[in-house]
């Protein structure tokens, strides 16, 4: 509702034209609503949603593999693109870049990052329209922790850079206040991508 989906297909859309077919790994995946819709965009990709916890992904559709994001069973290059969306800001910073090494030596062509802006905005966004789209008191405490948690562009470029990702580049999307960011591999037919400053 809030642009979520619209900042994951805007950046698609810099690696992969509408009749490509891929490969995409979505990490913390949950339900699957993120994989329900790049489906929709991109009939040709297989999406295999991945998350830890079996609740979460009951309602995903197949395949889908019950792992620790820390502890990925893939090879070296297993998928075109790994996405990792609203999940990075649940971790410290030492744990970010040991998911991002994980992430970009999984990724065959690039690693794809949606997730959220820290900005004064959306955090007092959720308390001051709690009564006008009726949201539950733990929805307006949860988000306020993750805008809290959430990172700065100059901050996920610097996490990434510490993870060793290369080719980074990087889009702040409002009023969404989402970051967008994409590592390519060397080589990857995703050299023409192009990602508004």
């Amino acid at each position: 509702m809030f642009g979520g989906h619209s900042v994951i297909r805007r950046t698609l859309e810099q690696v992969a034209a509408k009749d490509d077919s891929f490969t995409l790994l979505d990490v913390g995946a949950a339900s699957g609503d993120t994989g329900r819709f790049i489906q929709t965009v991109y009939p040709g990709a297989a999406v295999v949603n991945a998350d830890y916890n079996a609740t979460n992904l009951e309602q995903a559709s197949p395949p889908k593999v019950l792992a620790n994001a820390f502890a990925l069973p893939f090879a070296d290059n297993s998928f075109d693109f790994v996405l990792s969306s609203l999940f990075l800001h649940h971790f410290t910073d030492e744990q970010a870049i040991l998911l991002l090494r994980s992430f970009y030596r999984i990724a065959r062509r690039a690693l794809l990052l949606c997730d959220l802006e820290r900005n004064i905005i959306p955090y007092w966004f959720l308390p001051l329209t709690q009564r006008l789209f009726g949201w539950k008191k733990i929805t307006v405490r949860d988000g306020r922790i993750s805008v809290r948690a959430a990172f700065r562009k100059h901050e996920l470029l610097e996490l990434c850079r510490s993870a060793g990702l290369e080719r980074i580049q990087a889009a702040v999307y409002r009023p969404a206040f989402r970051i967008a960011l994409v590592a390519k591999k060397t080589g990857c037919q995703a050299d023409r991508l192009k990602l508004p400053e």
